[in-house]
């Protein structure tokens, strides 16, 4: 069976929803009216938005998509880079004029999305940048926040990591409960094979008996949920001499220092949850040029 390693690209239907929801929670009490008292409804305003720190860019396609949810007159939007752009402090992003009401009132969703989702660009690029060269892939986890999972792991692939499973239904992945449910590890991924036979089937051991207690069934891929470096030596060596074809993840508390290391130990995948459970927004502020 091929890897059913399906990646997330960027869903602009399921963007436009997004953005209509942040925009409803700036307007639900009413329009801007700090805006309404201070700036004239035919004045035009030029602005930019601008690094005030490095990282990597994703989610400049959804700047005129924000516009065109609240603007009133024409608008032009000049992308400076593109998705997956490094740039450094100082660097220009876009560039926007527009009626100076509507890009007040677009403002903060503009420099939201973009912001959080450069944040996880950067921070992926970062993993990426420190495994170069080991043959494993840093990979993303379902510890998303609610309603943002399609750009956070498109933010993802933006900053050269690859998606793990985008939902519940797309590959099949046996924890402990569900083994608690039937009686092991086993007969959980057997449940999973003659249920849905066709799908990529991921198990998650969290010590070395179990692990062999899995290799023996040749499952697609394994994750080796907080194992020590040794234990995960170990787990490499096993894996190839009885089931070569079975896939590894490293997963669990694991640090940034620590992934060259277990990078070099020979497994697939390094998982790192707080990619998008936890990341810091890059530094990006819209400049007005009234």
């Amino acid at each position: 069976m091929a890897p059913e390693f399906i990646q997330m690209d960027l869903d602009l239907e399921i963007a436009d929803r997004i953005i209509a929801a942040a925009l409803q929670e700036d307007l639900a009490y009413g329009p801007d009216v700090t805006t309404r008292a201070t700036v004239g409804p035919d004045e035009r305003s030029t602005a930019v938005v601008r690094a005030w720190a490095g990282g990597t860019i994703a989610g400049v396609e959804l700047m005129p998509r924000v516009l065109t949810q609240v603007a009133t007159g024409e608008f032009q939007v000049s992308a400076k880079v593109r998705d997956g752009a490094r740039v450094s402090p100082g660097d220009e992003v876009l560039r926007v004029d527009a009626l100076t009401r509507d890009l007040l009132t677009a403002e903060q969703t503009m420099l939201n999305l973009l912001s959080h989702m450069s944040g996880i660009a950067t921070e992926t690029t970062v993993w990426v940048d420190a495994v170069e060269g080991t043959g494993a892939r840093i990979r993303d986890s379902r510890s998303t926040l609610p309603g943002l999972r399609m750009l956070q792991k498109y933010s993802v692939r933006v900053g050269g990591g690859i998606n793990h499973r985008l939902g519940l239904g797309d590959r099949a992945m046996v924890k402990s409960n569900h083994a608690a449910a039937v009686g092991g590890l086993v007969p959980a991924l057997r449940a999973v094979r003659a249920q849905a036979p066709q799908k990529w089937c991921e198990v998650d051991v969290h010590n070395l008996s179990e692990l062999n207690e899995v290799l023996k069934e040749r499952p697609e891929e394994i994750k080796l949920e907080t194992f020590e470096l040794w234990e995960v030596q170990t787990a490499v060596q096993r894996r190839n001499v009885l089931s070569p074809g079975t896939l590894l993840e490293a997963a669990g508390r694991i640090s940034l220092s620590d992934a060259v290391d277990l990078a070099n130990c020979g497994v697939d995948f390094i998982a790192v949850e707080a990619l998008t459970s936890s990341v810091v927004a890059l530094d990006l502020r819209l400049e007005f040029y009234l």
